[in-house]
């Protein structure tokens, strides 16, 4: 919490942590703390390798809504060793497993015909191996499955752009007829190269606002902490630590989860807290304001991911 004695102290790194907390899970976000989409932060491969070699298991926990395997690969194409990951989670992970195993009452529920919103320019998401069928028309379809925020999935296997307010029309006729909605990204916006995206979560607050029942896929839920956590071979919350760049769905979640965190203060909320430049450091008194303003309460405050 805001109020723990590790805030008053100055953090110059993750190395402060490791000497002085045996944290045996380290669960990381990617955006915002590792890369920018487009390319790693500066020392974030180093730093991981630190991270690595005093024998953390490291899992990526991401609202990414693909698969994880994707997640590890453009990772590994930004050039982070993969052999440094334990493995990954993601929303889209969680969403496939949920709706292919059908395990839990509430997915065993569902129907077979969705609406499918999905991404243009970023690539569509695939449903193979789902058993699902993509429909068109609202009134055909016995739920909402969001990915994206860019475009509607065809019947025929492709997609159709579409703009946010054509999107939003769709959603206000899928909340009239009841129909639920599965998001498989909770995240509001991203940050790519400096440029914000409009992401799934947006859609989904929408949708709630709408009256529509949303089953959210990610963090800040228990559900896909839990999940990384097995990953990692850990079951005491007590061991696990989570770093990331959103207060709302990282720092947030990890309350939840009821694990320590890390909030790297230069990514998504860098305008907010008045910072201009990579690995600046944020005054503690407006992190403290907008822990407050978010209800999420960090343990540690980085300005980057640096060892």
């Amino acid at each position: 919490m805001l109020s723990s004695p590790h805030l008053s102290q100055p953090m110059n790194g993750l190395k402060d942590i490791v000497e002085t907390r045996n944290f045996k899970a380290w669960l990381l976000d990617q955006y915002g703390v590792l890369h920018d989409g487009k390319q790693p932060y500066p020392g974030a491969i180093s730093t991981l390798k630190n991270l690595a070699t005093v024998g953390a298991k490291i899992v990526i926990i991401s609202n990414s809504s693909r698969r994880a395997s994707t997640t590890m690969e453009k990772l590994q194409g930004l050039g982070f060793d993969p052999s440094f990951f334990t493995g990954a989670i993601t929303s889209g992970e969680l969403t496939h497993q949920s709706l292919q195993r059908r395990d839990d009452p509430w997915f065993a529920a569902l129907g077979r015909r969705c609406i499918h919103i999905t991404w243009k320019d970023r690539g569509a998401i695939s449903l193979d191996g789902l058993d699902l069928n993509v429909v068109e028309n609202v009134e055909e379809a016995e739920f909402v499955l969001a990915h994206g925020t860019e475009a509607i999935g065809l019947s025929s296997g492709g997609v159709s752009p579409m703009p946010l307010e054509e999107l939003e029309k769709i959603l206000e006729k899928s909340a009239a007829k009841g129909l639920p909605m599965i998001v498989a990204n909770p995240d509001y916006v991203t940050v790519e190269a400096n440029v914000f995206h409009i992401m799934p979560g947006t859609l989904a607050a929408k949708y709630e606002e709408l009256g529509g029942e949303v089953k959210w896929m990610g963090k800040p839920h228990k559900m896909i902490y839990e999940s990384a956590m097995a990953i990692a071979g850990v079951a005491n919350p007590e061991e696990a630590i989570a770093v990331g760049d959103s207060l709302h769905h990282d720092i947030k979640g990890a309350n939840v989860a009821g694990i320590e965190s890390v909030f790297i203060t230069g990514g998504i909320h860098g305008s907010e807290l008045g910072l201009t430049s990579f690995d600046e450091t944020a005054s503690l008194d407006s992190v403290k304001t907008l822990a407050a303003k978010h209800n999420a309460f960090p343990s540690y405050v980085l300005s980057a991911f640096k060892w």
